[in-house]
């Protein structure tokens, strides 16, 4: 009999447990969940063990405050650390969350060394450099998760636009996790047509930049950060490392060259399969995309000099 896949998601707040009832709900993995907060990620696994036998997926979820329960995971997905406010900037966030982030990704390689990392924490960019330097993986097995999430919401905006299925909208959006991410309107299709024989200039450019502010958009409403999308989007990256998938998604990886962008954590197409990243996809950009993902990358250089070990 195959063994179950392992994978820990740390943080029990409402991205990461939805990523783990997502990731559950495939039923191939035995999934832990870690967070400081004594009780809550006991109660949450509880609570979503108790959905197996409705859902049907096994129960084999373990809430944990400590990390022994981790040990061996094929993966291990971060989302800790604080949620934005409003009128927060993802920056605001950088010093607080590098902090975090650094202390759960040490404790959770010493368990688990030859795991594939995916991070969540915001600012993402930013938190994949901490990820890194604090696991001392090599870059194939740190990446981030935000392409898949901002690509989902340019994804619905057409779907609504064009009265189309959401499943024939072909898009993508790379660059920096934040005001400066760049939908790639010339890679964009419904049912194979291009977006712009579809919808008007100025309704794409306005989907565009809903888009980019598709995040502010949400925290707006809520008073903090979404977690359905995006602890979907976790699970579809989970999904492509540990049932090898070789799927085409874009994720925030390490560029040493690619795109013209050097020693940056950026999203970009990426193959992923088992030992994480295989393939970084260059996509032709127009002009104005490339200068655009130039911009995007100044704006997350910023951000990364922000870092304390930066300096």
């Amino acid at each position: 009999m195959t063994r179950r896949q392992k994978v820990t998601v740390v943080g029990a707040g409402n991205v990461g447990a939805t990523a783990a009832q997502e990731i559950a709900r495939r039923d191939y993995a035995d999934v832990v969940l870690v967070d400081i907060k004594e009780n809550l990620p006991q109660g949450k696994a509880l609570d979503l063990n108790e959905a197996g036998p409705v859902l049907g997926y096994e129960p084999t979820i373990t809430g944990s405050n400590g990390y022994d329960a981790t040990a061996g995971s094929d993966a291990v997905v971060v989302t800790a650390g604080l949620p934005r406010k409003p009128g927060m900037s993802r920056d605001d966030l950088v010093t607080t969350n590098e902090s975090i982030v650094g202390s759960v990704t040490r404790e959770a390689v010493e368990h688990s060394p030859d795991a594939v990392l995916i991070v969540v924490s915001n600012p993402l960019d930013a938190m994949c450099h901490v990820a890194m330097s604090a696991s001392g993986f090599p870059k194939e097995r740190v990446f981030g998760m935000a392409g898949i999430l901002d690509t989902a919401r340019f994804s619905a905006f057409i779907a609504w636009e064009t009265g189309a299925s959401a499943k024939d909208v072909t898009a993508m959006v790379l660059g920096g996790h934040g005001d400066q991410m760049v939908p790639v309107v010339s890679a964009t299709t419904v049912g194979g047509i291009p977006l712009t024989q579809l919808v008007s200039a100025d309704r794409i450019e306005q989907m565009v930049e809903r888009t980019r502010k598709g995040g502010g958009e949400v925290v707006n409403l809520l008073d903090t950060s979404a977690w359905y999308a995006p602890g979907a989007a976790v699970a579809q990256m989970v999904d492509s490392v540990c049932l090898d998938q070789k799927r085409v998604l874009p994720c925030t990886a390490y560029l040493e060259g690619e795109y013209g962008i050097d020693g940056l954590y950026m999203g970009v197409p990426v193959k992923i399969g088992a030992g994480g990243i295989e393939e970084i996809v260059e996509l032709e950009l127009s002009e104005d995309e490339r200068a655009e993902l130039d911009k995007s990358a100044d704006a997350v250089r910023e951000v990364v000099g922000v870092l304390a070990g930066s300096s």
